[in-house]
């Protein structure tokens, strides 16, 4: 009669129990060997020069930028011809390019009194060839004072050194012809081609305003003579006069 052995419990066949210890672990790999990178000195020289030369650069413009000029600047409109005052103009501290011609601020005093040579605007730099010491009444001219109704100017405001014609307005009181025509009707009305030199302050209550204007010396005593009569006119020419 045949008997079943039943195998022993433990370690499965073939597996030998080992010497105590911890677990097995895989073998770490070796490091590699990092090949050292051969240096070369021109290409370092090469790179400290551009260093060099770009902080140069920046220190130099960081310089030039901080470097700043005291100028005259207009601190507000002076119409061509008119006196500057103190109250005209202001300074102001800018970085200013050389090729940049402008009135230092050390010139301001000297500016006082003499006249613009073209329109000043407010807040632009003055430059030495926008103010002249010459004055609006030249050599061979005649200063006239002109008054003048609100009705008999522009609405527009004169300023100094404007060309203006001078008209000859109908006389309303003249005498008349038998058709009721005055008889300066049908000829065209005398003109006269003046400079503004000054605009006075409208009258309390009238409004009449005294312009002062240049006219050539021979044509002096005629204006003044129409003037007295009340019986003039301005009116504003072009820029060029014509």
């Amino acid at each position: 009669m045949s008997q079943t052995t039943n195998p022993l419990p433990g370690p499965a066949a073939g597996h030998l129990p080992g010497p105590a210890g911890p677990p097995s672990q895989q073998p770490a790999a070796a490091p590699r060997l990092l090949r050292q990178r051969r240096r070369r000195p021109g290409l370092i020289a090469l790179s400290a020069a551009l260093i060099a030369a770009g902080g140069l650069s920046g220190a130099v413009l960081y310089a030039s930028s901080g470097h700043r000029t005291s100028v005259v600047v207009v601190a507000r409109d002076v119409p061509i011809g008119a006196q500057i005052t103190a109250a005209d103009l202001t300074e102001a501290q800018i970085a200013l390019d050389p090729a940049v011609k402008a009135v230092k601020g050390a010139g301001e005093k000297k500016l006082i009194g003499q006249r613009a040579a073209v329109d000043l605007k407010a807040g632009s730099l003055l430059a030495p060839s926008q103010v002249t010491r010459k004055t609006l009444v030249g050599p061979g001219e005649q200063l006239v004072g002109v008054s003048v109704k609100p009705n008999q100017l522009p609405a527009t405001p004169l300023v100094p050194g404007q060309k203006v014609l001078v008209v000859s307005t109908p006389d309303p009181n003249a005498a008349s012809d038998s058709g009721g025509k005055s008889a300066s009707d049908d000829a065209p009305p005398q003109t006269l081609t003046a400079t503004v030199v000054k605009v006075g302050t409208p009258q309390t209550g009238t409004g009449t305003v005294t312009v002062d204007v240049a006219v050539p010396s021979g044509d002096g005593p005629a204006l003044a003579s129409r003037v007295a009569t009340g019986d003039v006119a301005l009116i504003v020419a072009s820029r060029d006069g014509n």
